[in-house]
């Protein structure tokens, strides 16, 4: 998918919203999947993220974090780590499919379907112009902002 259109999508967010592709054309896009609300690496993430949000925001970017859970869940999360972006609830799978995020992981000894790390850029126009999979956490949200003021 790499280098064309994201179709376009809508999905359940905290505060209420519905978030929509193609309402956010004109703004660079950011979506970051993680495998849980409330788990260690989800977290040190998703603070890296809103430690860097105000210098996102000025590179004209949107940031999303997506996981399966669900929005209750999401909002308790969001208002723990004080986050200033939006958490998309993906229950069903879709945009995990969609980004081919689901993988066969190992958990205590067991082979468990989760959803494997990884970060997305899509650009103004709609295009998917970077991704980054099997994340590490440590200077993940840095390189990303890094990449988002090339475009």
């Amino acid at each position: 998918m790499l280098g064309k259109s994201v179709p376009d999508f809508s999905v359940a967010a905290t505060s209420g919203q519905t978030v929509t592709l193609s309402a956010l054309r004109g703004q660079t896009v950011i979506l970051y999947f993680y495998p849980k609300d409330n788990t260690p690496g989800c977290t040190t993430e998703g603070q890296d993220f809103t430690a860097l949000n105000a210098e996102f925001t000025a590179a004209g970017a949107v940031i999303f974090g997506i996981s399966r859970d669900s929005v209750k869940s999401h909002e308790g999360f969001k208002a723990k780590l004080c986050m200033p972006f939006e958490l998309l609830s993906d229950s069903d799978e879709a945009l995990c499919k969609l980004f081919d995020v689901i993988k066969l992981k190992n958990m205590y000894g067991k082979q468990v379907l989760g959803i494997e790390r990884s970060t997305f850029v899509i650009d103004k126009d709609g295009k998917l112009v970077r991704e980054w999979r099997k994340v590490k956490v440590a200077g993940h949200a840095k390189e990303v902002l890094d990449f988002v003021k090339t475009l």
